[in-house]
């Protein structure tokens, strides 16, 4: 027997569309229908992670899914716009997809949940309905198009959808064309299951986890839907390659297979060693993180590279704890010169008067010379042809001295080397994600180690210098001192050289080797990159 569901009164049905129009979640919950393959035309009824995904989308107006597939977040998506285009006048939505048929299959689906309204839902219609496109005569349209540069050109957008960005080709060309048409706030959703490392997609959502961006990120992989359990998941992917359930149910994004840094250890920083900063800001200056602050008894030392600071270019500086290595803070962010050079110098003090070592090359070397006529005293100084070390005072009275550190053709392969060093020995702590996120894009290129097109090193080649820095200058140079103190020990107590006791014996040597990897260099790597 057939129940007729008893229509709400004028003020029940007033009051329900009120409440719809503010909420979504609702609206979607209890007033929308969707196909369901096995089941037909059913209530939506949101999982947990659909409605946060739908209170995102409301909240934000910039917003990047990864998603596993089959997680529905398409669907959310299209159900998020039956709700924008029915209870909001004029509103001008475009689906961009790798075809139209996909971008289409979203405008049927929302199509489907305006058709299937209650009949006392009566705010709007449908007056055009086109298969890849309608309208409603409240002015608000829906449009389905494929993915080329002139897609959304012209187009005054109230929200802008991209589904299956990582699989569009010249992603990158289409966003630089389409942004413009939200920039009067307009809103945009991005959505797609990962393909590999280096796109746009890909950068977008690793930049937004950094907060570098506009976009609010969210990770849907296949475990946030309730209904499925590991049995599911066996059974879809009992005969997938490894790669193939990465990507399309674990939301990772694949590695190329030619990261300098072995994906390995990249994943073993990842699990063990990224820290949340305690604090995300110094003196008002957003970017700076920081792990622990100064310890009287700990000797640091900071590397930094300069960026114009209003290019694509980050300016960066990390600061490592010299005995064991590990990342006690970090700057990444777009200053001038004078403000980077002045939050050097500031942190550095706070740092006990550390070394500080510049990049020198081209505006690196504005910063450097600051630093030095500030009369910071700690500054890193080297042989302009041979970027061989020279003490600070020594440095005065040698003609081609120079303040800063360069990286040539001659010193970058070295440091490169000797930060992989520490890497592959596990004898450095990270605890920066900006940092670990270079460390992934960091890749060969034509032979060459460089940062793939649309990513930064800055971070990066600034860790490098440290590795390198702390093991042929710090260590080296302390080396020396505890050798000479060693024989001065040894004159006065013995006033004999016969019996010195050597550094050896005195736990020198094991000491340094705790401190340092215990292996040199890999030769066949540093020979890769200088052949490169």
């Amino acid at each position: 027997m057939s129940h007729k569901v008893k229509e709400p009164t004028k003020k029940e049905a007033f009051d329900i569309l009120v409440r719809c129009g503010k909420d979504p979640r609702y609206f979607l919950d209890n007033f929308a229908k969707v196909s369901h393959p096995k089941r037909g035309l059913i209530p939506m009824k949101l999982f947990p992670y659909q409605e946060e995904l739908v209170n995102k989308f409301q909240n934000h107006r910039f917003n990047i899914v990864l998603k596993a597939r089959q997680i529905g977040a398409s669907a959310i998506a299209a159900a998020y716009i039956s709700w924008l285009l029915y209870f909001h006048k004029e509103q001008n939505v475009l689906i961009i997809s790798t075809k139209v048929q996909t971008a289409t299959n979203l405008v049927r689906k929302t199509k489907m949940i305006l058709k299937n309204l209650p009949s006392w839902f009566n705010l709007t219609k449908i007056v055009v309905d086109n298969k890849t496109s309608i309208e409603l005569d409240n002015g608000s349209q829906i449009k389905a198009a494929s993915s080329t540069v002139d897609a959304a050109r012209s187009e005054a957008l109230s929200l802008l959808v991209i589904d299956e960005a990582a699989f569009i080709e010249d992603m990158e060309d289409i966003w630089t064309a389409a942004s413009p048409t939200i920039s009067t706030g307009g809103r945009c959703i991005t959505l797609s299951t990962p393909n590999g490392t280096f796109d746009w997609f890909h950068s977008t959502y690793t930049q937004a986890e950094q907060n570098l961006n506009d976009f609010f990120y969210s990770c849907l992989p296949w475990w946030v839907h309730p209904e499925r359990d590991q049995k599911w998941f066996e059974k879809e992917t009992r005969n997938m390659s490894k790669r193939q359930i990465a990507q399309e149910f674990l939301c990772e994004f694949l590695a190329s297979g030619n990261t300098v840094i072995d994906p390995e250890y990249l994943k073993w920083i990842e699990e063990r060693d990224i820290k949340e900063p305690i604090t995300k800001m110094n003196q008002g200056i957003p970017g700076y993180w920081q792990w622990k602050s100064y310890e009287l008894d700990k000797t640091y030392v900071i590397a930094a590279d300069t960026a114009r600071g209003d290019g694509e270019d980050f300016s960066a500086f990390e600061i490592f704890d010299v005995e064991n290595m590990e990342q006690v803070a970090e700057f990444k962010g777009k200053l001038g010169i004078d403000d980077f050079s002045s939050l050097l110098i500031q942190v550095g003090y706070e740092y006990g008067g550390c070394m500080i070592v510049v990049e020198n090359n081209n505006l690196g070397w504005t910063v450097a010379q600051k630093m030095v006529s500030e009369d910071y005293s700690n500054v890193y100084h080297s042989i302009k042809s041979t970027g061989e070390y020279v003490d600070q005072y020594d440095a005065q009275n040698v003609l081609n001295a120079v303040p800063g550190f360069p990286t040539s053709m001659k010193t970058r392969p070295l440091i490169i080397a000797k930060f992989e060093e520490y890497v592959r020995h596990k004898s450095i702590k990270i605890r920066s994600k900006r940092l670990l996120y270079e460390m992934k894009n960091f890749i060969w290129h034509n032979g060459r180690p460089e940062a793939a097109k649309g990513y930064n090193d800055d971070a990066l080649i600034s860790t490098c210098i440290v590795c390198w820095v702390r093991d042929s200058v710090l260590i080296t140079n302390k080396q020396d001192l505890e050798y000479k103190m060693a024989i001065l020990d040894a004159v006065q107590t013995r006033n004999t050289f016969l019996n010195i006791k050597l550094p050896e014996e005195k736990g020198y040597k094991k000491e340094l080797d705790l401190a340092r990897p215990k292996d040199t260099i890999d030769k066949d790597f540093l020979y890769q990159i200088m052949m490169g």
